[in-house]
């Protein structure tokens, strides 16, 4: 599902894997993103949202080209008018936990995808396509 207000993207993949607590992604975004796209396993969880406005807000201010989620986020109508591609399963309105467990720039699968870090990560409103071969400058 499409929920930014920006719908074709593309970087360097960058990993987070978490589940119900978005701790490690605020973290990840505080960063300097350039170039990248945050790619979050938060484990298909529909229990909570794991990005809001306010971590968009973050991504772009940062620079980061984009964020999937294997999970959900929130404040869907702010998103859609922020300027970065950001991906989810679903919305909910719940706010995540704040615990700092989780893993980041490690491996993930879901959908049957492969996210390697360092990879790249090319998207638009037909899906994502991961290879790790750059196909055209950053």
């Amino acid at each position: 599902k499409d929920c930014g207000g920006v719908r074709n993207f593309f970087g360097e993949i960058v990993t987070d894997k978490v589940f119900e607590d978005n701790s490690l992604v605020r973290k990840m975004l505080e960063g300097e993103g350039g170039g990248k796209v945050l790619v979050i396993d938060g484990g298909g969880s529909e229990r909570c949202a794991l990005v809001g406005d306010q971590l968009a807000e973050l991504a772009v201010q940062n620079r980061w080209n984009g964020i999937v989620v294997y999970g959900c986020v929130r404040d869907s109508a702010a998103l859609a008018n922020i300027s970065i591609a950001i991906k989810a399963l679903n919305t909910h309105p719940a706010k995540s936990i704040k615990r700092n467990e989780g893993q980041t720039q490690i491996k993930v699968n879901f959908g049957g995808v492969d996210f390697i870090p360092g990879n790249y990560i090319y998207g638009d409103e037909d899906g994502i396509l991961v290879s790790p071969i750059r196909f055209f400058e950053l």
